[in-house]
């Protein structure tokens, strides 16, 4: 019989760990004056004791070493368990959300997405503000040791190609988790520090500076005004492009890179791939935009370079409204948020990686239709590719491509129309943020929308984090079996 005890003890662990984290923005409130500290206090208190009962209770379960249906069951049910509570002070506090509206915001918090149901953020008491950065923020880190430890023990969408990177076996895995966890927050609270204090160089309060740090970082996207990115303009969006590039890069070469190691980083060729993409695509938008708008120069250039950066890293950030630039440049826009940063960063979608592996499988299969009997291997990074990573990125891309139509028909059955059904599915799938159209696009939010599709999109969106296939191992008959 599945012992689930050390599942629940983990997640009775991280709930209360979550709910340490609400004395924070009760701080921020507390010194704000605006009388709304008490919120996150009273979600605090019942944050950490169901937590804490959870840990206690499943204490004497823990061993060191998972099995593999634990650890699936781990990975789903941590981001399952995490927005449940996380929505709380958006129930409780001057939003007064409904539940599926605040467990939608607090699930598109946590897995980085980073599309709102709220409206009037300018307005917003400064605890819930620096709630919703604080969530982006624990779910970037968070992501990162899922994509280091689980996704690669797991095979899942030929992730198994990183355990090299990796410092143990499978067996080990809490261990694991808490070594990959200290040595990777070391960098990744460095990485935010260093981009707070460039914003306040920018220009932005301290306060704007610390949320948008966090909500950059972790490639969110979440920010402090209804206008998004629109609020700031000038050095700080440069800022924004060079933090939100370097979170979509692996961080363990970050860590490699404190170590007095800078050769992995410089010669990695999923960063090759992704700079040189990055570039393509600024270059090839922003010629399109200096040719048919009357703005040129700088300004065209800054807001082409930030608003494509910020898709292609899946940040979501806004700073004009790209749905007036036309049709060519929205379509790019569309396909840019389908392509994502490298694994083992924050960033999100389907991952530079797996086009790589996709065309060298296609290469190689070209090279054998040409000569018969020769024979040729799929090469990563110099390295053959092996036929279970192969089909495991095959079986990514045909069940990303399978579940965005599932779940664009599942909208278009609750009455949305054809561009809000796709562009939703593929905003909430790849984890982007602001989808297309007047209703979720970069100049609205998702408040509009019915509960059933606020439910499907929220339930995209952990699929979508989570890789796909670690959700779906779960709702197999092998997967109880073995």
């Amino acid at each position: 019989m599945l012992d689930l005890r050390p599942v629940g003890y983990v997640i009775g662990l991280l709930v209360a760990i979550l709910g340490a984290a609400m004395f924070l923005p009760m701080l921020a409130d507390l010194a704000e004056g605006r009388g709304e500290w008490h919120v996150f206090l009273e979600s605090a208190v019942i944050t950490i004791l169901t937590g804490g009962i959870l840990a206690l209770s499943c204490a004497n379960g823990v061993r060191a070493g998972l099995t593999i249906q634990q650890t699936f069951l781990l990975t789903s049910g941590v981001w399952l368990a995490l927005p449940f509570f996380g929505a709380l002070p958006f129930v409780f506090g001057e939003t007064e959300l409904r539940f599926v509206d605040a467990f939608f915001e607090a699930m598109s918090g946590l897995t980085t997405t980073g599309s709102t149901v709220i409206g009037g953020l300018d307005e917003l008491p400064r605890g819930l503000l620096l709630w919703r950065g604080l969530l982006q923020w624990l779910g970037g880190i968070g992501i990162i040791v899922v994509a280091m430890v689980f996704l690669p023990e797991l095979r899942v969408g030929g992730m198994q190609i990183f355990r090299s990177e990796g410092f143990d076996t499978f067996g080990k895995i809490l261990p694991r988790a808490t070594e990959i966890s200290s040595r990777i927050s070391g960098v990744y609270i460095t990485l935010t520090m260093i981009c707070a204090l460039c914003y306040a160089a920018s220009g932005m309060s301290a306060f704007d500076a610390s949320v948008h740090a966090m909500t950059t970082v972790a490639t969110g996207g979440f920010a402090n005004y209804d206008a998004s990115f629109g609020a700031f303009s000038g050095a700080a969006e440069y800022v924004a492009v060079l933090f939100m590039l370097l979170a979509a890069l692996p961080f363990v070469r970050f860590v490699q890179l404190t170590a007095g190691t800078a050769r992995p980083l410089m010669e990695d060729t999923q960063i090759r791939a992704f700079l040189a993409t990055a570039l393509a695509l600024v270059t090839v938008l922003t010629l399109w935009n200096w040719s048919q708008s009357p703005e040129v120069g700088e300004p065209a250039f800054r807001k082409t370079l930030f608003n494509t950066v910020s898709l292609l890293t899946g940040t979501g950030y806004a700073s004009q409204d790209y749905m007036q630039w036309g049709s060519f440049p929205i379509t790019m826009l569309f396909i840019v948020g389908l392509i994502g940063g490298c694994a083992g960063s924050t960033a999100c979608s389907i991952k530079i990686f797996r086009y790589q592996l996709l065309f060298a499988s296609i290469r190689a299969q070209l090279q054998r239709i040409r000569s018969p009997n020769g024979i040729f291997t799929p090469r990563y990074a110099g390295r053959p590719v092996g036929s279970d990573v192969l089909s495991s990125v095959m079986s990514f891309f045909v069940f990303f491509i399978v579940t965005m139509g599932l779940v664009s028909w599942g909208l278009a059955l609750t009455g949305l129309d054809f561009i809000t059904s796709v562009s939703g599915a593929a905003a909430a799938l790849a984890n982007i943020g602001p989808g297309l159209g007047d209703q979720i696009g970069p100049a609205g939010n998702f408040a509009g929308l019915n509960d059933s599709a606020k439910w499907m999109l929220s339930a995209a969106m952990l699929i979508g984090r989570l890789e796909l296939l670690a959700v779906y191992a779960i709702f197999t008959i092998q997967f109880w079996r073995a």
